[in-house]
């Protein structure tokens, strides 16, 4: 390998991704770790709470105390820690950071490759370095507050320097050194990353499960004493969802395992190359297509964690006691309400089934009672019946020497129309002449 004497230019670009890597992997722990602990305390909180309505009445008095104090005070941290991190982190400085130190580490490969011969990269370089500076101090509100690098350069924790066939950092490369040093050390890179991303992902996802079958168990089959522990698995089960959502594993893994694709074609396309078609052009190619690769790797990550970091909410995990109980009220409230809508419906499907065997049996009633009235032995009896009372009648008339007097009458006034203009002593005669019963009047 080639020795080339350190260019002033390079070796500042080599500190400066220095300064924003380490800026990005420190701000990125101290903000993951906040976010941890935030979800400890509420657990925390969901524990101590459940403690002291348990067994507050059968605790030494000094233990007791100390539990209420732990109640409280374990909120009031996670809601400080909240705000905090809120006030310190809401930006996603370290987002800005690792963006800059990509984009720096991207021009330091084209400047070794592409531009090698070029008599202007020197130029170039310190103007891309100076447009990136720009950028990081916009995009960090103004407040570019970060720890000067005072390491060797290229960092040793993200390149071997000791190796002396290894990546130096300034000389230049050769279509097969760009190969190894970049192209194959990024695959790699990847496809360890994504394995160890999906096993994080199916991890937590089997701690979800857990949590939330757990909790179901609790509900649907604990009596009293258990069914208040539901609280404190519905707490383990926000605080994995709320992680999950926060490292966005799923789409980490989508971009990287992209990216490993990508990677391995221009990969296969540069080992079927003979030596003699290893060309400039080709270099060329394969430096341009994995650095954009790469850079659009950096990009779509940097928009999962933003995307993240804008829709998880801090306060929310800070009061993770009141949501506990809020979303238990509403599943009661649902409850209650799928019940009340149950009975409607069975009420509603027993009336309406009633209402028609009713209907039914009426029918039946009545086709029963017409068939029968068309019999002959009934209207047989019916014909009977209705001459026992003519004949009833007419004896009653006859004993009480109504039927002779009346027909007397009725023949002598046949001409005579009873109305409001008949004469008064034609009305008068006729009363007179009326047959006189016993009957009482009145």
């Amino acid at each position: 390998m080639e020795n080339q004497n350190i260019t002033p230019i390079l070796e500042v670009a080599w500190r400066k991704f220095a300064q924003y890597d380490a800026t990005s992997v420190k701000r990125t722990s101290a903000y993951n770790n906040l976010r941890k602990w935030i979800a400890a305390l509420g657990i925390l909180a969901t524990l101590f709470a459940i403690l002291s309505t348990l067994y507050q009445e059968n605790l030494n008095p000094i233990i007791a105390i100390i539990l209420k104090i732990l109640l409280v005070l374990s909120p009031i941290i996670a809601s400080g820690l909240a705000a905090y991190t809120n006030e310190f982190f809401s930006s996603g400085d370290w987002l800005v950071a690792r963006a800059g130190a990509e984009e720096i580490l991207k021009h330091i490969y084209l400047y070794r490759t592409i531009l090698r011969d070029n008599p202007r990269r020197r130029e170039w370089l310190e103007k891309k370095l100076a447009k990136i500076q720009r950028s990081v101090f916009s995009g960090m509100n103004g407040e570019l507050v970060m720890e000067t690098y005072k390491e060797e350069v290229p960092p040793p924790s993200r390149f071997n320097t000791k190796d002396p066939n290894g990546e130096t950092g300034f000389h230049d490369l050769s279509g097969d050194e760009y190969f190894k040093f970049r192209l194959e050390n990024e695959l790699n890179w990847h496809i360890k990353k994504v394995n160890q991303k999906q096993r994080e992902r199916k991890n937590l996802q089997r701690l979800i499960y857990i949590s939330a079958g757990l909790g179901a168990a609790l509900a649907a089959f604990g009596d009293s004493g258990l069914a208040i522990w539901v609280a404190l698995t519905a707490s383990f089960t926000s605080a994995f969802l709320g992680w999950q959502q926060l490292k966005n594993l799923d789409l980490v893994v989508r971009n990287y395992s992209k990216i490993i694709m990508e990677l391995s074609i221009i990969s296969d396309h540069w080992k079927n190359l003979d030596a003699e078609e290893r060309t400039q052009s080709e270099v060329y190619r394969m430096v341009n297509s994995t650095e954009e690769i790469l850079w659009s790797r950096n990009v779509e990550y940097i928009k999962a964690m933003q995307e993240a970091l804008k829709e998880s909410g801090l306060d929310e995990e800070a009061s993770l006691i009141n949501r506990v109980i809020q979303e238990q009220r509403e599943s009661d409230k649902r409850s209650k309400q799928n019940r009340e809508d149950s009975i409607i419906r069975f009420t509603k499907q027993k009336m309406d089934e009633a209402s028609e065997e009713l209907q039914e049996t009426f029918d039946n009633a009545l086709g029963k009672l017409a068939e029968e009235a068309s019999s002959d032995v009934v209207q047989a009896e019916l014909a009977a019946m209705r001459q026992a009372i003519q004949t009833l009648a007419g004896n009653i008339a006859e004993r009480l020497g109504l039927s002779t007097s009346l027909q007397s009458i009725a023949e002598e006034y046949e001409e005579v129309e009873i109305s409001g203009q008949t004469p008064q002593g034609v009305l008068n005669d006729l009363i007179s002449r009326y047959p006189k019963t016993n009957e009482i009047k009145g």
